[in-house]
């Protein structure tokens, strides 16, 4: 994806459900959330292993999350990502995002299916600090 397909599909994200965002500050799940949050993002955490996180409600599933969010970001392992592509598609998350590191095809199949966008084994803290964006 290039840059201005990246742009224009994170152009009106401002809430970012982190699945599998971690308690431990020295983890890339724990460090890219919070920039996104130092960069104006609402950050709602969702892991199984914590009340709160970088001050916010954590959610224990992406189905028991219940605000609206506009981007998924996933930090779990490729096997899992199918299954959290179909829990975004049943929320209306219309975008997903898979972290650097993890791809999966029947991810990507299910989020085409679906018609939402979809990225995988990227940075979204490293391209949208890099792109310049901030939430609108």
């Amino acid at each position: 994806m290039d840059d201005a397909a990246l742009t224009a599909l994170l152009a009106d994200v401002k809430t970012i459900a982190v699945v599998g965002c971690s308690r431990y500050p020295y983890k890339a799940a724990h460090a890219i959330p919070k920039r996104l949050q130092e960069l104006g993002y609402r950050i709602v955490p969702v892991s199984p292993h914590a009340d709160e996180l970088l001050g916010e409600r954590v959610y224990p599933s992406l189905a028991d999350v219940d605000v609206p969010v506009d981007l998924v970001d996933v930090f779990r392992p490729a096997h899992e990502a199918p299954d959290v592509v179909r829990q975004a598609v049943e929320m209306g998350a219309p975008r997903v995002w898979l972290q650097l590191g993890i791809t999966s095809a029947d991810a990507r199949a299910i989020a085409e299916q679906a018609g939402i966008g979809y990225v995988e084994d990227r940075c979204l803290g490293v391209d949208v600090t890099r792109l310049g964006l901030r939430p609108g």
